[in-house]
């Protein structure tokens, strides 16, 4: 079976991009990261995904309060401060003569181990902080819209691993993305262990239903910032949000469904396990929201 083309694809603008490893920019093809790393070891990261527009990075601050949070969450020690990860930013993007159409990937991890083995205590060196910038498009054609299957892998809830914390543990939704691409669909619903939606593989959630946005709870889904953005800009143009449980048969029967992501921005969702999905109510209704969406982001983006 023949499967969708990959969303992604190489830029060979990226060719010899420097990236930054713990102190110092190296070249991609270089290794910069030791075996002895808890995010080689087993994962033992955070991370968050950042996008430069021509005025700056959007909400910028909350990302990196975010990946704070997430980093005490977890008990790291020595976590650079939010102004010493703006360097590296910045010192990343001059590098690479970077200032719009950027996707940048930070990665903190619990650092290098003494010796390899599972107790953080063997972490004596302070965390690796990598900063990947890339010459990346949005990761959807938001004009055309996605369709989406629902997968058998569940969205971790917070007695399993809590998904407030913005971990590098991305096993779940990667199965759920196999499930997908397996099923020619652009990406997977991922349903919370009371088989309500939580959120897509990679992305929130939203439905319009008789002129309400309604979001799943975030329970088991991380409470994006886009997802946040979005709920404040819906709000703006008097629309009332709502977080609730969704079923399926809910977002079935959706007048519009889509996606929000910092790599993908509003993506509609047209199609869910072989239903269509919308009317040209809810499109107009999408529309007034992403135009909203589109035109806050200048005045969200932060300068280093």
């Amino acid at each position: 079976m023949k499967s969708f083309d990959m969303l992604q694809h190489y830029n060979p603008k990226n060719a010899d991009l420097q990236v930054y490893v713990k102190d110092r920019l190296i070249h991609r093809d270089e290794g910069g990261v030791s075996v002895f790393d808890s995010v080689v070891q087993g994962g033992d990261a955070v991370w968050e995904g950042l996008r430069l527009y021509k005025e700056g990075i959007l909400h910028l601050s909350s990302h990196l309060q975010r990946m704070r949070e997430s980093a005490k969450a977890l008990s790291f020690e020595n976590v650079p401060s939010d102004n010493d990860v703006k360097a590296a930013i910045k010192m990343t993007l001059e590098a690479n003569g970077m200032k719009d159409e950027t996707h940048l990937r930070l990665t903190l991890t619990r650092g290098e181990k003494v010796t390899s083995g599972m107790d953080p205590r063997l972490n004596q060196n302070g965390c690796t902080l990598i900063v990947l910038a890339e010459w990346k498009a949005l990761v959807y054609d938001n004009d055309t819209g996605i369709k989406v299957i629902t997968s058998t892998q569940r969205r971790n809830g917070p007695q399993f691993l809590d998904s407030k914390i913005h971990h590098n543990n991305l096993l779940n939704n990667i199965i759920a993305k196999i499930q997908a691409n397996q099923a020619n669909a652009n990406a997977a619903i991922m349903l919370d262990d009371h088989g309500f939606i939580s959120e897509l593989n990679d992305t929130n959630v939203f439905m319009l239903k008789d002129g309400d946005l309604v979001t799943p709870h975030a329970d088991a889904c991380l409470p994006g910032i886009s997802r946040e953005m979005v709920m404040k800009e819906a709000e703006g143009r008097g629309i009332k949000v709502a977080e609730k449980n969704i079923s399926l048969s809910e977002f079935y029967n959706a007048d519009f469904a889509f996606g929000t992501g910092t790599m993908g921005q509003l993506t509609p969702i047209l199609e869910a396990d072989g239903r269509t999905i919308g009317n040209a109510e809810g499109r107009l209704l999408f529309d007034k929201i992403n135009d909203s969406f589109v035109q806050a982001i200048p005045q969200n983006c932060e300068l280093l």
